[in-house]
């Protein structure tokens, strides 16, 4: 047995783990928009943002102020210790599709499960949009503002937007999710 060196079965778990997760994360990310082309996407975006205004009214200040709009109207996340999350959606500005962009998200660690949820991205000021549509892959940071609708209560968009150029609101079938983060979303232009 000399020569012959084991790395152990840990490690090699491990590996095939992070490279099945690589493999899949890379394979979501690379499907420009899917067979049914920008128009289901649109369809999906017009779906998205008619359920933010129809059940949300709190959130049509957000609307009449921004300078454009990223709905994300379906990203899937799933993960076993290597996880990534994966969806589509479209940049409106003045309620007309300008771009199409992709939202990914990759994390190590202790996690199992999977979810699915929706997301806008609300850009307040004119340098925000400007500097979302110039960037190569623009990252949401961790201090990005998010605002919690109410169905019918005023959330104070007076307040929150002052200060926020990208306000973000995450939403799903039975609600917003609480506690959500989009810290790390990486989000690229792509081509239908």
């Amino acid at each position: 047995m000399s020569g012959i060196t084991r790395t152990g079965p840990d490690l090699d778990r491990r590996g095939v783990t992070l490279g099945l997760g690589a493999l899949a994360l890379l394979a979501a990310c690379g499907n420009p928009i899917g067979s049914d082309g920008p128009e289901r996407l649109d369809a999906r975006v017009d779906a998205a943002r008619d359920f933010l205004k129809n059940n949300y009214p709190s959130l049509n200040e957000l609307f009449d102020k921004s300078h454009g709009i990223l709905f994300i109207p379906v990203v899937t996340e799933a993960g076993l210790f290597v996880g990534g999350a994966y969806g589509q959606g479209a940049l409106r500005i003045n309620d007309a599709t300008v771009d199409y962009y992709s939202a990914t998200r990759a994390s190590l660690g202790l996690q199992a499960g999977a979810q699915q949820y929706a997301h806008a991205l609300f850009f307040m000021t004119e340098q925000a949009l400007s500097d979302f549509r110039r960037s190569e892959g623009w990252a949401a940071s961790a201090d990005l503002r998010y605002a919690v609708p109410t169905r019918g209560g005023s959330m104070g968009a007076e307040t929150t937007t002052q200060f926020a150029p990208v306000i973000a609101v995450v939403f799903g079938q039975s609600g917003l999710i609480a506690g959500a983060s989009l810290a790390g979303v990486r989000y690229r232009r792509i081509v239908p």
